[in-house]
């Protein structure tokens, strides 16, 4: 009898010892409740951003997609055409000029504003210069000028004759003073006039990359005998290429969108012979003033295929010279 207690007695704390051991339905009770009510309030203080989303971003692309399929004639009438809007605009000469236009608008802020903005930064970056913080300011300070006040400062630099610009040309170099900035050279015063405005903005961004240079890189570059333009080559541009591309893209898409600057230089046109027209001014001439919101929504979607191939080239450029690297 002894015997038999005891093996009941073990047996029976054996399945006291399982039955702890297993866990307990109502504590996977609470926890798959508080997964459940995690979920909610995420899905609560998500709901403004999907909503602003969905309104201003997902609605007006959706809709804009629907429209560059249809012809309209004022706010009344809509016409579907299919792809016609597309094949029109294929065979448009205005879209093309206005499409070369802000290409040449988008090489000039590539190869001409971007190079001065890095020129800039080196030189405000640079030991040997004082008062640095002042020279940042100050080179910055033109990007926080509005594009219509600098529109018209420019429109009125530009002019023949009276134009400070041909003023002090002719004063130093005995410039023509009849030069015609906006009749015959449109895009180089639009590159000018946008040099001035965002090389020191891009500046920053130069500066920012600079900081971030390993200084043990460029003293051991120098200890080697390396000269400026050798440190500059092999140190300094590989450490800011990342930055550099960034800026790079930045400058494109900002160049494609180009449309207040253009667009109240010239009077609301696109100068002589459309030397000034734009792509985003091309838009609101067909979607605004035509009234042919539909020709308008296939230029947009147009400019963005434009943009996004620039986006993946840009990319692949970039892992290209990664993997180079």
């Amino acid at each position: 009898m002894t015997s038999l207690s005891v093996q009941r007695d073990a047996r029976r704390a054996a399945i006291g010892a399982a039955d702890q051991q297993q866990p307990r339905p109502r504590s996977r009770s609470i926890g798959s409740r508080g997964g459940q009510r995690g979920q909610l309030w995420a899905w609560i203080f998500l709901a403004p951003t999907l909503l602003l989303f969905a309104v201003f971003i997902a609605w007006p692309l959706a809709r804009s997609l629907v429209l560059s399929t249809q012809q309209t004639f004022g706010p009344g009438f809509t016409q579907p055409v299919g792809l016609g809007n597309f094949r029109a605009l294929l065979a448009d000469p205005l879209f093309w000029k206005a499409l070369s236009n802000t290409a040449i608008f988008a090489a000039g802020s590539v190869f001409i504003q971007l190079p001065i903005a890095l020129g800039l930064a080196l030189l405000v970056e640079s030991p040997k210069v004082r008062g640095r913080n002042v020279l940042r300011l100050v080179l910055f300070s033109p990007s926080l000028v509005g594009v219509v006040f600098a529109a018209m400062i420019f429109g009125i630099i530009f002019e023949k004759r009276t134009g400070l610009l041909n003023q002090i040309l002719h004063a130093a170099i005995g410039f023509n003073l009849d030069f015609a900035w906006l009749q015959d050279h449109v895009m180089l015063a639009l590159i000018v006039a946008a040099l001035w405005m965002y090389a020191g903005f891009n500046m920053m961004f130069f500066c920012a990359a600079l900081q971030n240079v390993p200084r043990d890189l460029t003293e051991a570059a120098t200890l080697d005998g390396a000269g400026p333009l050798h440190r500059f080559r092999h140190v300094i541009l590989p450490a800011i290429r990342p930055v550099t591309g960034y800026v790079v893209l930045l400058s494109v898409i900002g160049s494609f969108q180009l449309f207040e600057l253009p667009f109240l230089m010239l009077n609301n046109t696109g100068g002589p012979d459309n030397r000034g027209l734009t792509v985003v001014m091309y838009l609101y001439q067909q979607g605004f003033e035509t009234g042919d919101l539909g020709y308008a929504s296939a230029i947009g979607w147009a400019l963005t295929v434009v943009l996004v191939i620039c986006t993946i080239g840009q990319r692949l450029l970039s892992r290209g010279e990664e993997a180079a690297a």
